[in-house]
């Protein structure tokens, strides 16, 4: 537990609080603010009502980007930390308050559509803005977000952008950084800053991404603006193959993408991770799964190509129809993580994730050396129930893995994150890092992978420290979060 810095009392900060922004503003509930000191990092002890603190002081629902302000300037000059969240699907520990008495400031009633532009083809939305209501919306007019992550049901605009989200059609409608053409954002010091929507500019460095994928440890995130598409589900091409080789699936994306084409879903499943999807037909194989879309000319040409790349590598098909399904039931909503919660409880078991992004040249090695490493160091390996990865997201240069780990839990609630996720986690960053990938790929540096942030960076980690000192001086701004506490 890290004490707080702030001369004040949490009753002090709770009563300045509802004197800037008024009673109706705020949540002091105590269930609330137990809930609020974890994210979905801590999902298993969760569950299970344990949470050892420190807790916030208070719950802050801001309306606008001033309510934002006047908050963030209260908290800078009295050294309150603040966590910053929005649609609270964080998976890393982003949303974990480690200073005592902070702030939690919510988004989410900052849910207005400001506007929809089919002419210059984008959209404004204040930062609680869900992803599906806005989805929802632009395909009444025949546009969509491309954007399309798992947690599509529930996430909210200001934590995909604070994370660097990512969604199912990344390859070929990119990841929100390349989808948010402007934005507003709130500084500590209440500064509220303003990026203009422009289609591209050469005016010095790119500033969008300081606030993109801050996480909340530079600023608060307002308003965002976003690319929208033509909506054209009429021309969307199902593929699935069976494959004897996980490398072989690797490659076969890599062909398709350094050749040009971009289709929407380009994903390989090993056989472990695969017989949780495909149980019905993966036949203990590698399991690659494809969609082409867009105008029917290019969803043709990317048509041709899958079929042409998989004609020279043995396989066996799979009905398009059975692919199709699989993606209309592959996002997660309230209901998926409540059932999750009744069987953590149920069953002593559970799963997680850690994903990383590697060069095309190096990914099976990865591959190979994470299964090797879990299998023969992980202490609890005997309590695997799954060890498996696959590839979701593609680039001209690489591609990532997506680590996926189930396991029955022997040892106290409390201890789960210790003894199992941390571990495992802990190794499949090592070796990412080691075979000279990324530790992270989209979920974020949370609070559990700072301390392998420098080492992520190398010689350019004091860029990094550089904007933390002059955007956040005093360290108010989710503590822990990217930067370790002692930087």
């Amino acid at each position: 537990m890290t004490a707080s810095r702030s001369p004040l009392t949490r009753e002090q900060i709770v009563s300045a609080v509802a004197d800037l922004l008024g009673s109706d503003h705020l949540d002091t509930d105590e269930t609330a603010l137990r809930e609020a000191s974890v994210d979905r990092f801590k999902k298993y002890s969760a569950a299970h009502s344990i949470y050892d603190g420190p807790f916030p002081s208070v719950i802050v629902y801001p309306r606008t980007a001033q309510e934002v302000a006047a908050v963030l300037r209260f908290a800078n000059d009295n050294l309150v930390a603040v966590v910053p969240r929005t649609g609270r699907t964080a998976t890393e520990g982003g949303l974990e308050t480690v200073v005592a008495d902070s702030i939690v400031l919510d988004g989410s009633r900052m849910n207005a559509i400001v506007s929809i532009n089919p002419v210059d083809m984008m959209a404004t939305v204040e930062c609680g803005v869900p992803l599906q209501v806005l989805e929802d919306q632009l395909r009444t007019q025949g546009l969509t977000t491309g954007h399309s992550p798992q947690s599509k049901p529930l996430a909210q605009y200001g934590g995909l952008t604070a994370t660097r989200s990512i969604g199912q059609f990344s390859t070929l409608y990119g990841g929100i950084e390349d989808m948010v053409i402007g934005l507003e954002a709130v500084f500590p010091d209440g500064t509220i800053s303003r990026i203009k929507n422009v289609p591209r500019r050469a005016a010095g460095p790119d500033i969008r991404h300081i606030v993109i994928g801050n996480e909340g440890a530079l600023c608060f995130i307002t308003e965002v603006t976003i690319k929208v598409f033509t909506y054209q589900p009429q021309n969307n091409k199902f593929f699935g193959f069976l494959l004897d080789d996980f490398g072989q699936g690797v490659d076969a994306l890599r062909e398709l993408i350094t050749s040009g084409y971009r289709p929407s879903i380009c994903r390989v499943y090993s056989p472990e991770d695969a017989r949780q999807h495909f149980a019905h037909f993966a036949k203990d194989k590698n399991v690659v799964v494809l969609m082409a879309e867009g105008p029917a000319p290019i969803a043709e040409a990317t048509a041709g190509a899958i079929e042409e790349v998989f004609a020279s590598r043995p396989h066996e098909r799979v009905d398009s129809a059975l692919i199709e399904d699989w993606f209309n039931h592959l996002n997660w909503d309230q209901s998926s993580i409540d059932a999750e919660k009744a069987t953590m409880i149920a069953d002593a078991h559970l799963g997680y994730t850690t994903e990383v992004s590697m060069d095309w040249s190096r990914v099976n090695d990865l591959y190979e050396a994470v299964m090797t490493r879990v299998r023969s160091e992980f202490p609890r390996a005997a309590d695997l129930t799954m060890l498996g990865a696959h590839s979701s997201h593609s680039y001209q240069t690489g591609t990532n893995l997506y680590f996926v780990y189930d396991y029955n839990i022997h040892c106290e609630p409390r201890d789960e994150i210790t003894e199992y996720h941390e571990p495992i986690n802990a190794l499949i960053v090592e070796e990412s890092l080691r075979l000279g990938g990324s530790m992270v790929h989209h979920h974020g540096i949370g609070k559990y992978r700072t301390a392998w942030t420098e080492i992520e960076h190398g010689s350019a980690y004091p860029i990094l420290l550089k904007l933390k000192a002059a955007f956040d001086p005093n360290g108010v701004m989710n503590p822990g979060t990217i930067f370790p506490l002692e930087a």
